[in-house]
């Protein structure tokens, strides 16, 4: 048999076996299909968002107004001479504390000694012709009695008397002159502070108000801090401060890590800077340990008001967006309904709520990022926002 013949046999055989799996295939598809169409549907449900929670507390909160400051001192002083001369001593230390009348410079004093010894050689000369005109006053007094003398005479030496008597207060207001340059030549400190570099050497000449001056002192303690409010909040300032309530003024360092001292609100600026629309404030501080530096940034808490029995959530649980303020409740069904809050103040840690929730309710303070009105929530194990919201 020819291998053509034998080819022709085994074509119907494959045809066949081909039209086989094509129909199993057919079978397969279909109850694939079948299977795919009457398949029950698996229950779907939102996946519950795991959660940290906390309740809605009463309690009390500080109002304060946060601001930066610097230490202003009460007193700066650029002590200058108040007449010429050499500088013959410097009795302070540079960064030294003094205190008021304290010696700090000496300026020559013998020109000054020698005018004094001239001015009251002069008192002397003058005293002396004021005693003589006296005694021909007399005399001439006497001689016009008796009409001995012309009266133009007696009336001229009256005024000679005047004259010798002005000479007289003249040579004497010189002499405290010279006394006041005597005591300029001691150069003391006019206040309590603290002195600066050294600004002029022994040997140098000074003359009258000649700058950079002898020294700079700065009142150390006490000192002030001046900061500056935002006209919105200076009604409540000035409703607290002139009831005669003491506001405690709180100075931190310029990086918030260190508390440097405790004051007391004592002035208010008399007008409101139109450029920055802010009020400006001094309060004193006793800086009994010279931790405030004069000049020194820092930053400020003025406490305005104690508000009683506020109610108050954790600050992480209030959110702002379309609604305004709102945080999120949590149901007894373990779901969240969306709530529209008012706030009050805060202290970073809590807020007032003013309006949207009541005391023990419970709000959501983590894990809000796919969280919507009627989400259903799973509490954590750790709670860490509840326990921060515990008093």
């Amino acid at each position: 048999m020819s291998a053509a013949a034998v080819e022709e046999r085994k074509r119907p055989k494959r045809r066949g076996l081909s039209i086989i799996i094509g129909i199993a295939l057919l079978i397969v598809l279909g109850l694939v299909i079948w299977h795919l169409v009457h398949r029950k549907p698996a229950a779907r449900g939102a996946q519950a968002q795991v959660v940290s929670v906390a309740k809605a507390t009463t309690g009390d909160m500080p109002e304060t107004l946060n601001a930066p400051g610097t230490v202003t001192p009460v007193a700066t002083v650029t002590v200058l001479p108040q007449l010429s001369g050499y500088l013959t001593a410097v009795g302070y230390k540079e960064g030294q504390d003094v205190v008021k009348g304290q010696f700090l410079a000496q300026i020559d004093p013998r020109q000054y000694e020698i005018d004094k010894q001239q001015a009251e050689a002069q008192l002397a000369k003058d005293r002396a012709s004021l005693a003589q005109a006296h005694a021909d006053l007399a005399r001439y007094t006497k001689l016009n009695a008796q009409k001995s003398i012309a009266e133009q005479t007696f009336a001229d030496q009256q005024f000679t008397v005047q004259q010798d008597e002005a000479a007289v207060q003249a040579d004497l207001a010189n002499i405290r002159q010279f006394d006041l340059d005597l005591t300029y030549c001691r150069i003391v400190a006019p206040v309590s502070g603290r002195v600066g570099l050294r600004l002029v050497d022994p040997g140098n000449y000074v003359t009258a108000s000649s700058s950079p001056g002898i020294a700079v002192i700065t009142t150390i303690t006490p000192t002030t801090v001046e900061f500056a409010v935002p006209q919105d909040s200076l009604g409540k300032v000035l409703d607290r401060f002139q009831s005669g309530a003491k506001l405690t003024v709180t100075a931190s360092s310029s990086d918030n890590t260190k508390q440097l001292g405790t004051g007391t609100l004592y002035a208010l600026s008399n007008q409101i800077v139109t450029s920055t629309g802010t009020v400006t404030l001094r309060a004193d501080f006793a800086n009994e340990n010279k931790i405030l530096f004069p000049n020194e940034f820092v930053n400020v808490k003025l406490l305005v008001d104690t508000l009683q029995n506020a109610l108050l959530v954790p600050t992480a649980a209030v959110q702002s967006g379309a609604p305004g303020n709102f945080v999120y409740r949590v149901n007894a069904n373990d779901t969240v309904s969306v709530i529209k809050v008012g706030i009050g103040a805060s202290d970073g840690v809590h807020t007032v709520i003013s309006s949207g929730l009541q005391a023990n309710d419970t709000v959501v303070t983590d894990g809000m990022d796919r969280l919507s009105d009627g989400a259903k929530i799973r509490v954590s194990g750790s709670n860490a926002g509840a326990t921060a919201a515990k008093k």
